[in-house]
Parts: structure tokens; sequence; C-alpha cells
């Protein structure tokens, strides 16, 4: 999946909880109120548009802190599917 497929996904979530749409990959995400709940329906949305359970370890998910770090962290883990 490429970057703009996966922040489609991610505002799509932003949208259905009544958010404003991620436009600035350098915005933290608590400040663009990306949340954990968030990030888990957006990978369950990653794995059915790719038919594949995506692998990650956590380790890496700790490191996340700009919408930047999430597109980032998708794209790895969908070239890794």
């Amino acid at each position: 999946m490429d970057r703009s497929e996966i922040l489609n996904l991610m505002n799509t979530v932003m949208t259905k909880r009544g958010r404003p749409t991620l436009t600035d990959e350098a915005q933290g995400t608590r400040e663009a109120g990306f949340r954990s709940l968030d990030f888990s329906e957006t990978a369950l949305r990653i794995e059915t548009r790719i038919g594949r359970e995506l692998s990650f370890d956590a380790a890496s998910m700790r490191r996340i802190e700009t919408v930047r770090d999430v597109l980032d962290f998708f794209e790895d883990a969908t070239r890794a599917a």
C-alpha cells in the first residue's frame, strides 16, 4: 500500500470519529487527535484491504510520535506482509 492509501484510511477513521482530517505529516499524533484506538482501526482496515494480517513489534510502535511516523510504520508493515 502506498502512503496516500494509508492516509486515506487514517482519515476515514478520523472522519468517522468526528475529528479533522490529517494533512500535516509533521503533526504529533496527540495534537492531531489520532489515538491508539484509531491506530488499531486503521491497522484492521489495512489488513482487510491487503487480505492478510500485519506483523509488527511493540518496540517500533513506541517510537511513533507524528503522523509521518504512523505512515512510515504502516508502509513498512505492508511491505513485510
